[in-house]
């Protein structure tokens, strides 16, 4: 984390520096050019590396934090937020109300209390189901975790923090939006991927674009036009995986994919390991390979009627951490 950040910083330096020599020395605009690409993406997987990374990014903090979250129950959470108010800090926090009320009020109180400005989530949605923090609108973390620390040492969670000014500010304007109770169509940046408005589209155009492979973590598996995205990939000779904690809700639809031959691993519900994560890894190894992690999961509600984000990445380092991670999950499972 303190690398991610210290690149952000380093990121801002060449900008501020190319700019200068341009300026001064009638340069070409090309080294603006390039520092301006110089964005950088981090994943982190949880419960491996624990929430100090997520805990390092707010406390990074010098003028802001803005954050909307599902649930959260996490003390030391709080508690780096309640110190950045204190510090002069401007922090923003979105809860959900709709479905995590009774989860939430404690730390809406807390947070109140020390003057973090927490407002309860628009209830136009049935729920508000994103989680994601943005530091002095510089850098943004989307995640699939909540914070609930009683669910840190057995959740497989994902979480990827960015410096794509794109992405940044297309978080901040609907945060802010949506912070405000006003209507929005989130912008979607470089690779966002929002519900509930072109989520569906987005993970089903992924699925749909892959030519070799799919590696799946989902919580849920309820949602007919992502199963059919899934059966077809298979009919066309893509291999597809996917690794879930079990539920009898899910059987039906376990039933069809395993039936066009998708590899199915599944976690009982009692197991250490529960996937909480939402992630799509497609063609791992080629030239298209691509990932999506965030906050959606297979379901009519997420992908329609809950506010959601999550993003799309060709970041190498990324793929091929996802890649293991999922991997190494299905194999630890018990074969559908």
């Amino acid at each position: 984390m303190k690398n991610r950040c210290g690149l952000s910083v380093l990121a801002r330096t060449v900008l501020s520096a190319a700019l200068l020599c341009t300026a001064a020395c009638g340069l070409s605009t090309n080294a603006f050019a390039e520092a301006a690409n110089a964005t950088t993406q981090t994943l982190v997987i949880e419960p491996d590396q624990g929430l100090t990374p997520i805990y390092n990014l707010i406390q990074s903090a010098k003028s802001s934090i803005d954050m909307t979250m599902y649930e959260l129950a996490d003390t030391q959470a709080q508690t780096l937020l309640d110190q950045a108010a204190a510090n002069g800090i401007r922090v923003r926090v979105i809860l959900d109300q709709n479905l995590e009320y009774n989860n939430n009020l404690a730390a809406y109180n807390d947070l109140n209390s020390h003057g973090v400005q927490v407002v309860w989530a628009q209830t136009k949605y049935a729920a508000t189901h994103q989680k994601s923090i943005v530091i002095d609108n510089t850098t943004a973390a989307v995640m699939s975790l909540n914070f609930t620390s009683r669910y840190y040492s057995t959740s497989r969670d994902y979480a990827v923090i960015e410096n794509d000014p794109s992405d940044v500010a297309a978080i901040e304007s609907t945060f802010s939006a949506d912070f405000n109770a006003q209507s929005i169509t989130p912008p979607v940046g470089d690779d966002l991927v929002w519900s509930p408005t072109n989520s569906k589209t987005s993970l089903v155009n992924l699925i749909n674009s892959a030519q070799s492979s799919l590696l799946i973590e989902n919580e849920e598996m309820s949602y007919s036009t992502i199963v059919t995205a899934l059966v077809n990939a298979a009919n066309r000779g893509v291999s597809v995986t996917v690794c879930m904690t079990d539920s009898s809700s899910w059987t039906s639809n376990f039933d069809k994919l395993a039936a066009a031959g998708v590899k199915i691993s599944t976690y009982a519900s009692s197991a250490p390991l529960y996937i909480h994560a939402k992630a799509i890894v497609a063609d791992y190894g080629t030239a298209n390979a691509k990932a999506f992690v965030g906050s959606e999961n297979f379901s009519s509600y997420s992908l329609t009627r809950n506010r959601e984000l999550g993003l799309i990445t060709t970041n190498a380092s990324i793929l091929s951490q996802l890649n293991t991670t999922i991997s190494n999950d299905y194999a630890g499972g018990t074969p559908w």
